[in-house]
């Protein structure tokens, strides 16, 4: 797959709800060789992205999918793992 697909969920509002919803896709190849490979690294191990500070509870989480050869991959991390073109991607819309 040549494309992530990116969703915003919790925070304070509980992003992700029933009604507004926070997506995006961003190409792999507009990525940094650097972007790439910290999300190989969040991929192989997502729990290596601990929260930001004790208390981030209301913090947001990026659920990040891409396609293998064995179908979608999807991991979920804290906000300040995620890189700022991939957070960047993300737009708000009411469903």
């Amino acid at each position: 797959m040549d494309r992530l697909h990116v969703e915003r969920v919790g925070g304070i509002a509980g992003f992700g709800g029933p009604r507004l919803k926070s997506r995006g896709e961003v190409a792999i190849a507009d990525l940094s060789a650097a972007e790439r490979q910290a999300l190989e690294e969040l991929f192989a191990n997502p729990q290596q992205a601990k929260p930001a500070h004790p208390g981030a509870a209301d913090a947001f989480r990026y659920r990040i999918t891409r396609q293998t050869a064995r179908g979608p991959h999807t991991i979920e991390v804290p906000e300040h793992a995620v890189p700022p073109i991939v957070r960047d991607s993300v737009q708000d819309t009411i469903e």
